[in-house]
């Protein structure tokens, strides 16, 4: 499904334009580190790096469930993922807000694990059974955060180019 892209001109540089959502795309799909918000039970923000694959049009991302962001997704499902870079005059920040579900199809966790070890060269092996990764880590609970709005940040041609979906 293609997004609805649109360029914020209010905080975008003059002459700028959206940045297409193929290139958008390309950024989830080949990054290494995302960053999850989620919100603690009494309010607080909590932020912490993870790896995660674009999958189906959504992000995949796995946690233990004792794990502070597990626990807080059990309350309140809401949850962004950024990357980027970290330059100030170029590359391409991303914001993805969504609702983070979780996976437990076998299928689809075999489909994402192989995947996880694609992308990340073996560093991430997991076995799947019982509705969860397994490693050496222990269970690891898989969710997937399919967008409903995408923020670009282009740096340099300072473009903001928002995506609804």
């Amino acid at each position: 499904m293609e997004p609805v892209t649109e360029l914020h001109p209010q905080f975008s540089a003059p002459g700028a334009t959206a940045t297409p959502w193929a290139v958008a795309r390309r950024v989830l799909e080949e990054a290494e580190l995302f960053w999850i918000s989620t919100v603690r039970a009494d309010g607080r923000p909590h932020v912490t790096p993870l790896p995660a694959v674009w999958q189906d049009g959504a992000l995949h991302f796995c946690t233990g469930g004792a794990e502070q962001k597990a626990v807080n997704l059990s309350r309140n499902a809401h949850c962004i993922l950024t990357t980027g870079s970290n330059a100030w005059k170029k590359g391409l920040d991303l914001a993805v807000e969504g609702d983070a579900v979780r996976i437990t199809d076998d299928v689809r966790l075999q489909r994402l694990a192989d995947a996880w070890e694609t992308k990340y060269g073996g560093d991430w092996l997991f076995d799947v059974r019982d509705g969860a990764f397994h490693g050496e880590g222990g269970e690891a609970l898989v969710f997937e955060v399919a967008p409903t709005k995408v923020l670009a940040f282009a740096k340099g041609d300072f473009a903001q180019t928002r995506y609804r979906f």
